[in-house]
């Protein structure tokens, strides 16, 4: 009897962390709506879209790829995401790749937070850069 109760207990354990796991990956992913609000101060001229190319390649290519279309992850991290297609997991709007790329993507920090080491007019040229990219598909 305890042998049976046992793994009834421990059925239901591995369904409730399960279930835990599966609300938590649907909380991801979703955006962010108030730096969905944020507006991008920095038109995307030529001149911005040239001026955040050489930052994309120093700071986020080694991940993203020399052509933004993803990278192959490794043994302790998943593969960085394609920036040149439809799908954006933490948010599509100027603001949301503006804050993803200023503070990272918490809580793993797969993608860590640049703020600190690139100036905001910076990382707005580099969203400016990377949606060029995207237009070109």
């Amino acid at each position: 009897m305890r042998a049976v109760l046992s793994r009834v207990l421990l059925v239901g354990l591995v369904l409730a962390c399960l279930t835990s796991i599966g609300i938590m990956a649907q909380g991801r992913g979703k955006g962010n709506p108030e730096a969905a609000k944020v507006k991008n101060p920095v038109a995307a001229t030529p001149e911005s879209i040239a001026a955040g190319r050489p930052i994309f390649q120093r700071y986020c290519a080694v991940c993203h790829g020399t052509n933004a279309e993803g990278g192959s992850g490794s043994d302790i991290s998943p593969p960085a995401p394609n920036l040149t297609d439809t799908e954006w997991l933490h948010g599509s709007t100027d603001g949301e790749i503006f804050y993803t790329i200023k503070n990272g993507v918490p809580p793993d920090l797969n993608m860590e937070p640049w703020g600190d080491r690139i100036k905001d007019p910076d990382i707005w040229n580099v969203v400016n850069y990377v949606r060029s990219l995207a237009k070109k598909k």
